[in-house]
C-alpha cells in the first residue's frame, strides 16, 4: 500500500482580521460568479479568503521567493468532512475534500471592531460554518441567515 502526504494550505491561512464587503479589493470580488453572493471575508497581512454562498476562494500572495499569487477555489460541493475548532484567541476550519485533501484555515488574534461584544467574531465563524454545513447536506440555506452575516447583524440574541 502506498502512503501519499498532501501538502496542506495551512500554513499559508492564518486570518487575523475580518473584512467588510465592500473593502474587498476588486481582484477578490472578481471571482464571484453570477447566482453567488459573498458571505465574509477575512484577511491576513499579504493574503486575502472570502466565503461565497457557493465556495471558499483563498489568495495567497507570496512575495519572499519572488512574487506569485495562488488562488485556490473550494467549492462546497466537494468538501466531505467539515469541522470547526474554537480555541482561546480565535478558531479553525478543518476540512477534507473528496479527494481526501485535508484543508486548515485558522482564525488567530481576531481583532474585534465591537468590544462590547468580545465573541462576535466567533459567533460569526459559527454562522458560517452552520451554513456551509448546510449547503454540504443539500439542507435550505434561508436569505435571512445570508443577510445576518453579510449585512454584519451579528448579536448574541437568537
Amino acid at each position: 500500500m502506498a502512503y501519499l502526504k498532501y501538502k496542506e494550505v495551512t500554513k499559508y491561512f492564518n486570518f487575523s482580521e475580518s473584512i467588510l464587503v465592500e473593502d474587498l479589493p476588486d481582484y477578490v470580488k472578481e471571482y464571484v460568479f453570477d447566482g453567488e453572493e459573498i458571505l465574509c471575508g477575512y484577511k491576513t497581512s499579504k493574503d486575502y479568503g472570502i466565503f461565497t454562498t457557493k465556495k471558499i476562494v483563498l489568495f495567497d500572495k507570496e512575495s519572499s521567493m519572488g512574487l506569485y499569487k495562488q488562488i485556490f477555489t473550494i467549492p462546497y460541493s466537494s468538501i466531505s468532512t467539515l469541522s470547526i475548532i474554537y480555541k482561546v484567541t480565535g478558531a479553525e476550519f478543518s476540512l477534507f475534500l473528496n479527494s481526501g485533501y485535508p484543508l486548515r484555515l485558522k482564525f488567530v488574534n481576531m481583532k474585534n471592531p465591537n468590544k462590547d461584544l468580545p465573541n462576535i467574531e466567533k459567533k460569526r465563524l459559527r454562522l458560517v460554518y452552520s451554513i456551509i454545513s448546510k449547503i454540504i447536506n443539500n439542507q435550505e440555506v434561508t436569505n435571512e441567515e445570508i443577510n445576518v452575516i453579510k449585512e454584519n447583524r451579528i448579536t448574541f440574541v437568537d
